[in-house]
Formats: C-alpha cells, sequence, structure tokens
C-alpha cells in the first residue's frame, strides 16, 4: 500500500519542505555524477559523508584520529544523501505528503530545527544500536520518521488516501498508517538483534524508530507558531 495524500488543510506555504525536497534532489543528482566516474568513487563519498558507527565507537575509544565533534557532521551530511532513485523518491513522496502541516503548525524556523534533531536522533539510535558496523548509514528517512512521528502526534484522525496496486483506492486514518509503520520498523529492528545481525535488508530501521520518537517527543515541547489562522480558507 502506498500513501498518496492527506486530508489535513494547512495555512501556509511549506518553504521548508519544498527547499529540503529541492537540496537532496540537487545532491542525489551530483551523487549521479559521481557515480558515473565508477562505483569506487561513489563509495568513498558515502564514507566520507555518511554515518559509519565504526567510527564513532572508536572515537568514543580514543582511538581514532577523527574526532567526535568532526564525525558528527557526517550526521548532518548523510541526511543529504541516498542510495537510488527508489529511496529518494520514496523519502521525499512521505515528506511531501507530511511534512507541510508540520511546517504549518511549527512555522519555518522552528520546523528546520525540528527535522534537523530528529535526524540527529534517529543517527543516534542507528549508531548506539549497530555498534562495530562499517557500513555507511545514508538517506532523510530518520528525519522524515521525525515529521510523521509529529504527524502521528497532532493528526491521528486525518485521512490518508491509500493505493493498494493496481486500482484500488481507499482512505485510513494516519493513526493506523503512521503506527503500522511503526511498528513494522520496530519489530524489523528487535528481530535484527534478536539474530544478532546489522540493519534489516540494508534499511536502517532503528534510525526510523529513532527519530519517530523523537518527532513525538518534539512535537510535544515546540510550541505551535503564533498567529497561526486556524480558520483560513484552503
Amino acid at each position: 500500500m502506498i500513501p498518496i495524500r492527506d486530508d489535513t488543510p494547512r495555512f501556509s506555504t511549506p518553504y521548508v519542505t519544498y527547499f529540503i525536497i529541492a537540496l537532496n534532489t540537487v545532491i542525489f543528482l551530483f551523487e549521479l555524477q559521481v557515480g558515473s566516474q565508477g562505483h569506487q568513487a561513489l563509495n568513498r563519498l558515502m564514507y566520507q559523508f555518511g554515518v559509519v558507527p565504526l567510527r564513532f565507537e572508536r572515537a568514543l575509544a580514543g582511538t581514532s584520529h577523527t574526532s567526535l565533534p568532526a564525525l558528527s557532521l557526517t550526521i548532518l551530511t548523510s541526511m543529504f544523501l541516498h542510495a537510488s532513485w527508489l529511496h529518494i523518491v520514496g523519502n521525499m513522496w512521505f515528506l511531501w505528503i507530511f511534512g507541510d502541516n508540520i511546517e504549518d503548525y511549527l512555522g519555518h524556523f522552528s520546523y528546520l530545527v525540528f527535522y534537523v534533531v530528529g535526524g540527529f536522533a534517529a543517527m543516534f539510535t542507528h549508531i548506539l544500536l549497530n555498534g562495530g558496523s562499517n557500513v555507511p548509514a545514508i538517506g532523510a528517512s530518520g528525519a522524515i520518521a521525525g515529521v510523521m512521528g509529529g504527524y502521528f502526534v497532532l493528526y491521528p484522525r486525518a485521512r490518508v488516501m491509500m493505493w493498494f496496486p493496481p486500482i484500488f483506492f481507499f482512505y485510513l486514518p494516519a493513526w493506523l498508517v503512521l503506527g503500522y509503520w511503526f511498528l513494522t520498523q520496530f519489530l524489523s529492528g528487535a528481530a535484527t538483534q534478536i539474530a544478532g545481525t546489522q540493519a534489516a535488508g540494508g534499511i536502517a530501521v532503528w534510525a526510523h524508530v529513532g527519530g519517530f520518537v523523537a518527532g513525538i517527543v518534539l512535537i510535544k515541547l515546540m510550541p505551535e507558531r503564533a498567529g497561526r489562522n486556524r480558520y483560513a480558507a484552503w
């Protein structure tokens, strides 16, 4: 099932959401250019700007030449890297559906802070639960999971149009769509921990879990933007 749109109105233009989508797209096009030079060049880019848990582990142990603050920058850069067209389109599609309403609620600057902090929380969760991994984690999905967590709190009764290929369209409540998504991520992460393996199927599911929980907490702590008109036409 694929979400198509939601029915929650917004009362402002989501400039930050548009900017994040545009920036991710531009950087992905740059990745394609780097990839055209060969897999090694692309791998170097991913290892340089992605999050590698083993590097953080060594920095904390004092056995790395790279400082922890310098490594922390890779958490930010990793949020704008993607592994494939499917990866970036899926992430940006979810941000397009749910991000505008969170930006409308928080305001532009607060929403940007919310997004970045959620992304950091997501990657910290991934690092904590994937110690020893030398595989770079990339993607905006952790930060977007934070957006989804915020939406889950604010608009649980919103309706989300779902598409069940090839032709079926129907509405489900947001709490069910997002709650089911979170449950699948948590169970996948728990299964990998029990099995003693790394990220399930190459997907950083614990980053999704951490981001979603962070979004729930942050949306409760951050105030609604001043002057928001709940009754404006749309």
